[in-house]
């Protein structure tokens, strides 16, 4: 336990008749980038929010920094939350430093910091304006900023790169990453496969309320087969009789999946008969792919529906 930032074991939330969260176990080691993935409606923010003690369980246990009593070591977290919300006539800098100044950090302090984390991010240029001047973009940065500024020990952002347009997402990335070197822990949600297999190194894939997949990215990558795309230095149509059942041919080329066994004494086989080898490449599955294989992808659609709206 004294690895983990956060732990939680059969977190059950219900609203009336309907279980939001189901049974939710969640192990996030110290010092790591950790995803919570899931389409939306999935429970993700729920989960969160029950972890931090901002709403409490119907049932289950949960730790958070090695505290049973996650409020009091709101001082020691960042967070922030899927609805977005400054005033917006304060000054980008005087919004991070009162953002800091809740969790108990001088004014001077974070004024200081408030400049430095600006300059970093590459808003030292807006140091001085208001809020409201801002795009959606880099108004969420700013509030980002606010999180961070602190330096919590464990930062735990709620879909943080909806709304953010390239540029402002890479320099989120950069963020996370940074944050991350410095000794925190990151807890992020989000719906989109590109950020979570850039950035963590555990996740959990929520659906339905319930956690349908822990660990690692590679392990869930590995619940699917590779793919190899095979071109013959000379093709005949015999080729087809010595391939996996699923090879498809097109532009001269054979895409299969890899034999459980491995490709080589295919490789072999196809050498000795004449046919030789062009190109050769093995494709392995995308997080993308596995987040379809086990959520479903009718979830998956419903969540790109959203993204895109």
């Amino acid at each position: 336990m004294r690895d983990l930032a956060v732990s939680a074991s059969g977190l059950v939330k219900r609203f009336g008749e309907r279980i939001a969260v189901n049974g939710v176990d969640i192990a996030v080691p110290r010092g790591q980038i950790y995803g919570v993935l899931g389409p939306n409606g999935a429970g993700k923010t729920t989960s969160l929010r029950m972890l931090l003690g901002i709403i409490e369980p119907d049932e289950g246990e949960r730790t958070l920094l090695g505290s049973a009593s996650p409020r009091d070591m709101s001082d020691r977290v960042g967070y922030l939350p899927e609805e977005r919300g400054l005033y917006p006539n304060m000054k980008c800098r005087e919004a991070i430093a009162f953002m800091g100044a809740l969790r108990g950090l001088p004014w001077s302090v974070g004024r200081k910091r408030a400049r430095d984390l600006l300059d970093s991010a590459g808003l030292g240029h807006a140091a001085d304006d208001k809020i409201r001047k801002l795009s959606k973009g880099m108004a969420q940065l700013v509030q980002l900023l606010g999180s961070v500024v602190h330096a919590p020990d464990l930062l735990v952002l709620d879909e943080p790169f909806s709304g953010l347009d390239p540029v402002n997402q890479e320099r989120l990335e950069q963020l996370i990453r940074a944050e991350r070197d410095r000794g925190a822990t990151v807890l992020f949600s989000t719906h989109v496969m590109a950020h979570a297999e850039r950035l963590c190194e555990h996740i959990s894939i929520i659906a339905g309320g319930t956690v349908r997949f822990e660990g690692t990215v590679d392990a869930a990558r590995a619940l699917l087969p590779a793919r190899a795309q095979y071109t013959p230095r000379q093709d005949a149509p015999e080729i087809a009789a010595m391939l996996p059942p699923d090879a498809l041919h097109e532009k001269g080329a054979w895409r299969f999946t890899v034999p459980e066994d491995g490709i080589e004494s295919l490789l072999v086989q196809l050498i000795e008969a004449g046919h030789g080898i062009s190109g050769l490449s093995i494709e392995r599955p995308g997080l993308h792919d596995a987040f379809v294989r086990i959520v479903g992808a009718d979830a998956l659609a419903d969540a790109q529906t959203e993204a895109d709206a």
